[in-house]
């Protein structure tokens, strides 16, 4: 089912995103919960300038025995060729409900995204702030806004269920 937002929420490069974060989030954990059985659970959504969604995706590493089927790398293959401007990226808005790792920053940097809007931080791997910073290192070619710590509680709830109930 394709899903827009209703015209408050619509995305402007003009003004800032913080405010319609929290909608944009729910999106994401909307979606999230099509993770399949044994991935750990992250949803992200891919968001042309009007706030269609045009990219979705959920981690499905072990569902398809792919390392690099995390839910970014997937939102942003299904958003190709949907903005008139080929792999570029730069008037869309990511969200997804997990810090993204190296690999998934580096190629939303790649994919010149406009902007990136992060649930939980994970500490341990998070290449947005927390391990690393790899999309606002001072030497990257692309810059885009980046707002971190949206819904956190929920969004870390999704990887605390899913964590306890594989040493449960």
């Amino acid at each position: 089912m394709k899903r827009s937002l209703p015209p408050p929420l619509m995305l402007s490069f003009s003004t800032p995103l913080r405010p319609q974060s929290h909608a944009l989030m729910g999106l994401a954990l909307d979606h999230a919960v099509n993770t399949p059985p044994g991935d750990v659970p992250v949803g992200a959504i891919v968001l042309d300038e009007r706030g269609e969604v045009i990219g979705r995706g959920v981690n499905r590493r072990e569902a398809d025995a792919d390392p690099l089927a995390h839910a970014e790398m997937l939102a942003i293959r299904q958003a190709l060729g949907k903005t008139g401007d080929g792999w570029r990226f730069s008037r869309c808005t990511l969200v997804v409900t997990l810090e993204p790792c190296a690999m998934c920053a580096g190629a939303i940097m790649g994919a010149r995204m406009g902007r990136l809007v992060f649930g939980a931080f994970e500490p341990k791997t998070g290449a947005c702030g927390s391990a690393l910073d790899v999309v606002r290192d001072p030497l990257a070619l692309h810059t885009m806004e980046v707002i971190g710590g949206v819904r956190e509680r929920e969004c870390a709830a999704l990887m605390e269920e899913f964590f306890r109930g594989l040493r449960g």
